[in-house]
Parts: structure tokens; C-alpha cells; sequence
């Protein structure tokens, strides 16, 4: 039986009220002493007094939200710079010299791209959908690339990372973490999550995010395989799961929950790593995770997770889906493969791209 999610709706000035004058500012992102913050405006929210039935699960929170984002393309003082961050240990801030905008030969590219999918939520016809992908600086068909897949929130699609743009945040810390050495750089894809026909009201159907893993296995994924360099050896009926450790999906709020429901819940064949930012309402729980994978045979490389304490949209339903997983599940050991982090902060991009941030120097080693 389908799934019904119902909207509620949210006060957004509680967002960042814990955040003012503590370290949970916005990240800044000039390499010259000088900060930017990142902004967050948020839409008109509709408000549903039904409960979820499904498991128990409490009503979704939705919240819509656009926001500027501009990396610094200040020259870097290399002479002053922070020492780096140890790839073994998460921090609570990106370093502004992370999110400095690179030219030239240190630079990867963005681009848009169109591939088929299907109507999931709907008739199952097929559909054209488009996604981002940053292409590492230097890219080359004659190496092998890893490969991330991060999602967007409830309010997003393709272009909330910002992925659209060249001066992407995510571009610029891609950018920086291979050159200093930090990563062996990878290519990253931020898709819609949505798993069917966009723009009309079946588009807007909250029961497609919850379908996005048939159009991970059927359609993106191959797409992504069939025309980069990836790990997969590629063909018209390949087995997605040889190449499993060289593919990692994460994703902020209900990306988050993508990312433990399907990545983790149904694609485990598909996927080594997972890093969840802020998950949603509606995530499965520890418990309901440590079901699902009693008797998983895939190894899970590493599991990252980050949320604000002052997060009043998603603080209990992410830690109710991640903070004791180790003690319930013996296939995720802290320290080793796991790490809860939370820190000051609210529903928003200050917490999501340090989540990408630390996510992207722990997938793939």
C-alpha cells in the first residue's frame, strides 16, 4: 500500500533562534578574514492534523527552502593557511580555504544532464528527468571514478546544492579537498528526487521521494555508468553490486532520509557509503534499520551522520534513526564505520555542507 505523507506546518523563525552569536553562524567563505552567510528563505507551508499510520512514524515536517550561495573567489594566502584537516576526524567547521573558488587546470567542470527515467508514482511511462554532475578537475575516460549521488531536500530538486552554477560550494570543496591532497577526487550528482513526471500536481506527490530507488537502479545509476568513467563494467544487464564500494549516496533533510530508507533500506547492493544531513521525519528508525539488514551480506563502508542540537525540524527523528545504531546493530562500529556528529545548529546550510564536507573526506577510503 502506498505511502500517505501529510505537510505541518513550521515555525521557521525557530530555525536559527539557538544559532545567534554561537559558533553555528554561517560558514564563512572568504579567505580574507571576511564572512558570508549563507541565507535561507522559506516559503508558505500547508498544515495536516492526520498522523502518518505507517509504522507509527509522526507526521512529516516539510520546509521549502531557497537560499544564495557564492564561493569566494579571493586569491588564497597559501602561505597563512590553516593546517589541514585530519581525514580521520570530522570538523566542525569548513575551512574558508575549502570554499575558495579554483580556475583553470585546478578547477572541475559542472554540467547538465538529461537522461530517461520513469513515471513511478504515476503510470510508470517514460520520462526525461535532469541532474547536475561535477566532473573532477582533469577528468580523463582512461581513469576509474567513484561516485556520489546527493540529494536535495523536500522543497528542493536538482539545483538546491546549487550544483547549477560554477561557483558551487560543493564544486569549490571538491575542488580544494583534491588539491590539497585530501581526497582522491570523485565525481558527484545531485538528481531530483522525485520519482516521477515533474511539474504537474503528481509532481508534486510526496510519495514519490519514497519510490526514488527504482529510478536509482533502473535509470540513473546505469545512465551515470554508461556514459562516465566509473567502476562499473558497465552493460545492459551488469550487476550494480560489483561496484558497490565505489558508489556512496547522502543527502540533507528528506535526502537524508532517502539516503537511510532506500540507500541503506533497499539499495545496500548498491551503495558502501552513506551520509545523512538533518534526515527527515519519517526516517526509519535504529531499530527498523537494524531489521532490515539482520541478515545484509554487504559490507557498509562507512555511515556518516550530522544534525544541529537546535534543529527543530529534524534533531528527533535523526538521532532516533542513527544515534544507536551501533548499539543495536553489530554492522556498524563507532569509530570505525559510524559517526554520529552533532554540534550547534539549525535546519540548514551551515550544518549541510559541513556534512558534505566531512562525508566527502570519509567515503571511499
Amino acid at each position: 500500500m502506498k505511502k500517505e505523507i501529510l505537510m505541518g506546518i513550521i515555525a521557521t523563525s525557530l530555525i536559527m533562534a539557538g544559532c545567534a552569536g554561537e559558533k553555528s553562524e554561517a560558514v564563512a567563505i572568504s579567505t580574507n578574514d571576511a564572512s558570508e552567510t549563507i541565507s535561507q528563505d522559506t516559503a508558505d507551508l500547508s498544515e495536516s492534523n492526520e498522523k502518518e499510520s505507517s509504522d507509527g512514524i509522526a507526521d512529516a515536517i516539510s520546509q521549502e527552502h531557497s537560499y544564495t550561495e557564492e564561493a569566494s573567489s579571493a586569491p588564497e594566502n597559501e602561505a597563512n593557511e590553516e593546517e589541514r584537516v585530519p581525514t580521520a576526524e570530522v570538523g566542525e567547521m569548513v575551512p574558508p580555504k575549502y570554499t575558495a573558488l579554483r580556475t583553470g587546470d585546478e578547477s572541475g567542470t559542472v554540467e547538465r544532464i538529461s537522461y530517461t527515467s520513469h513515471d513511478y508514482a504515476g503510470d510508470g511511462s517514460e520520462i526525461t528527468k535532469e541532474a547536475n554532475i561535477y566532473l573532477p578537475a582533469g577528468y580523463s575516460e582512461d581513469k576509474q571514478y567513484n561516485v556520489m549521488i546527493l540529494m536535495h531536500g523536500i522543497g528542493g530538486d536538482e539545483d538546491e546544492w546549487g550544483m547549477n552554477k560554477s561557483t558551487s560550494r560543493v564544486k569549490a570543496i571538491m575542488d580544494n579537498l583534491s588539491y590539497y591532497g585530501d581526497i582522491d577526487s570523485f565525481i558527484v550528482v545531485t538528481p531530483n528526487g522525485r520519482a516521477c513526471k515533474l511539474g504537474g500536481d503528481e509532481g508534486s506527490g510526496i510519495e514519490s521521494f519514497y519510490l526514488f530507488g527504482q529510478e536509482l537502479r533502473n535509470d540513473l545509476i546505469p545512465y551515470i555508468d554508461s556514459h562516465y568513467s566509473t567502476y562499473a563494467d558497465y552493460s545492459e544487464d551488469y550487476d550494480l553490486s560489483a561496484a558497490r564500494e565505489h558508489r556512496a549516496i547522502a543527502g540533507l533533510s528528506m535526502g537524508g532520509m532517502q539516503t537511510i530508507n532506500i540507500g541503506i533500506g533497499e539499495c545496500i547492493d548498491m551503495f558502501g557509503y552513506f551520509g545523512a544531513f538533518s534526515a527527515a521525519p519519517t526516517s526509519n528508525t535504529a531499530s527498523q534499520t537494524a531489521s532490515i539488514l539482520k541478515d545484509n551480506q554487504y559490507p557498509i563502508k562507512y555511515f556518516y551522520n550530522i544534525c544541529g542540537l537546535q534543529d527543530n525540524i529534524a534533531y528527533q527523528s535523526s538521532s532516533a534513526a542513527a544515534k544507536t545504531l551501533p548499539a543495536l546493530c553489530d554492522q556498524f562500529v563507532d569509530g570505525e564505520n559510524f559517526t554520529w556528529q552533532e554540534l550547534d545548529g539549525g535546519h540548514d546550510f551551515r550544518i549541510w555542507y559541513l556534512g558534505f564536507y566531512n562525508f566527502a573526506q570519509l567515503a571511499f577510503k
